[in-house]
């Protein structure tokens, strides 16, 4: 990869975003509101304008948020900004040689700088009837839509998988009086994301919020009726009967298309700090991309709306060369019940781990630390020490447990004397 290598804007003419996610949508925008004005085309695989998917498991799932609602933009901004926007069209291949994108109904587009933000997909579940009615995936808003006629009161829902979004349909499904079960096969929820303090909370919470939750369990096949599924099996012979199932195992990038244009991908499409992949013309942002995590010395991908944000940005400033934006420390959140989980930081590695307030108040932080310095936090119903721990990670500050801990010192008080 060509780190800091720049185009040359007078010879950009035709600028081409493969993928219509939140890192395309602010891709394009960043482009227009840096001042490039040639032609500029969204090529998306789905029939909606670019929208938001965090709400999907939440608030759109409840009824409570109107599809207009999810869009970045209205269809009159992309008029207006004079960008092209097709929808419905697959990307079939990058002909990297001729400089241009072959697309599905036999047609083509030219570039001189090509972004990727094609995302990610769930993961497939190798389950015996994982075709059957009823069992859904939970990535897009054609997904919601079919599930919502799905979600009536006194129903019966088996979601696999304890991570964040199996975790948050749960929390939806409970308050819409759905009868509500989680199957995780690790030994518990959120396994790969935090600690077990916070596994340990998050399962309390939603065990007294009615679900059943079983961990360390493996389900061997679904069963159907008439084509429909009708109850989860667990590997010891158990039946669980189910009116849906929701798979929630984690995504898979979707790499294939640069991949098969001899672009570097490992897990993910592989860019520098700009967002530009092994072609310098290329670059690729969001889900997709493995990128250089700068707070952490190492590369990896991150699934959150604040990476495909830096990343539109970072991949627009380099192709109209400009200075590059800032990098902020990863950070995400997680909306279930009345708890809102903020995240700053990535907790992998961790040799300390210190917990600020009382877990049973339901407004609590655990702070992560390796060799001293902070790397992450997890701050339930606490803003203040997650906005404090995300510049102390980015300042890579060093800080006593004991100083994190005394909760009649101010958050704000203790970044103060950090920084000083």
């Amino acid at each position: 990869m060509q780190e800091g290598a720049g185009l040359s804007t007078q010879q950009t003419k035709d600028i081409v975003v493969v993928g219509a996610g939140q890192a395309a949508a602010q891709a394009a925008q960043s482009l227009r509101a840096g001042g490039y004005s040639g032609s500029l085309t969204i090529v998306g695989d789905e029939s909606a304008l670019p929208y938001q998917r965090p709400p999907l498991s939440k608030a759109y799932m409840k009824g409570e948020f109107d599809e207009e609602r999810l869009y970045f933009k209205p269809a009159a901004w992309y008029k207006d900004q004079k960008i092209e926007v097709l929808l419905g069209t697959q990307a079939t291949g990058i002909d990297r040689a001729a400089r241009r994108v072959l697309l599905g109904h036999g047609g083509h587009l030219p570039y001189d700088a090509l972004i990727i933000a094609t995302g990610s997909r769930p993961r497939p579940m190798p389950t015996p009837g994982a075709d059957l009615e009823g069992v859904h995936d939970l990535r897009t808003l054609a997904d919601v839509e079919r599930m919502r006629p799905q979600m009536v009161a006194g129903r019966r829902i088996v979601i696999i998988g304890a991570g964040y979004i199996g975790l948050e349909a749960a929390a939806v499904a409970r308050q819409m009086d759905l009868e509500v079960t989680v199957i995780e096969m690790a030994p518990r929820v959120l396994a790969r994301v935090t600690s077990p303090a916070i596994s340990e909370f998050y399962t309390a919470e939603h065990r007294r919020q009615g679900v059943t939750i079983l961990t360390s369990t493996l389900v061997s096949k679904l069963e159907g009726s008439a084509g429909k599924v009708s109850a989860a099996v667990l590997a010891d012979g158990t039946r669980i009967p189910a009116d849906m199932v929701l798979a929630g195992i984690g995504i898979l990038p979707n790499e294939e298309l640069a991949r098969d244009a001899g672009i570097a991908c490992s897990n993910g499409i592989l860019v520098d700090r700009d967002a530009r992949t092994s072609d310098p013309l290329v670059f690729a942002a969001g889900d997709c991309a493995s990128r250089p995590l700068v707070h952490y010395g190492r590369t990896g991908r991150l699934e959150s709306v604040h990476n495909a944000i830096e990343q539109g940005k970072l991949a627009a400033a380099a192709i109209l060369g400009q200075p590059r934006p800032a990098e902020d420390c990863p950070w995400f959140w997680s909306d279930q019940y009345d708890l809102k989980l903020q995240i700053a930081g990535l907790s992998q590695d961790y040799d300390t781990l210190v917990v600020r307030g009382d877990p049973a108040a339901r407004k609590f932080a655990v702070f992560y630390l390796r060799n001293g310095t902070l790397i992450a936090v997890d701050a339930v119903n606490s803003p203040p020490e997650f906005l404090a721990s995300k510049k102390l990670i980015m300042s890579g500050a060093k800080l006593a447990p004991d100083v994190l801990s005394d909760t009649s010192t101010p958050m704000k008080d203790i970044a103060a004397q950090a920084a000083a």
